[in-house]
């Protein structure tokens, strides 16, 4: 149980923070995140992590997103992303998943189709 006094001052500290579009497990989403060119540099340049975001932990200070891709050569590789932090300097909604759980660990079992997830009908979209 947080104290009031943390509780007012997260909703002080995130009310100017970048809005991200909403997102939860089974979508497909890219994050472009920055990093930084050399040890001793200033220079940062903006890399794109595209998959499927297998976890959404929800909170204020701590939330954290899991997004895992398949990389060359078939291995999976899942990294996980502070919500609010300012090296995450947008995030992009590419599909839609329909799944019925929250967290999708059983997708490192499995690869190919068996790995796919449906998409869920959006209200709105362009496939109308």
């Amino acid at each position: 149980m947080k104290s009031p006094l943390i509780a007012v001052f997260e909703k002080k500290v995130f009310a100017n923070v970048k809005k991200h579009p909403e997102f939860r497990s089974g979508d497909t989403i890219r994050v472009h995140y920055k990093i930084q060119e050399g040890a001793d540099s200033a220079k940062f340049r903006i890399q794109l992590y595209e998959g499927v975001v297998t976890r959404f932990k929800k909170g204020t200070a701590n939330s954290t997103f899991t997004v895992r891709k398949i990389s060359a050569g078939g291995i999976g590789v899942e990294r996980v992303f502070p919500l609010f932090s300012s090296m995450v300097d947008k995030v992009e909604v590419l599909a839609q998943g329909e799944v019925r759980r929250s967290r999708l660990y059983y997708l490192r079992d499995l690869s190919g189709k068996s790995a796919r997830i449906r998409s869920r009908y959006v209200a709105g979209s362009a496939a109308e």
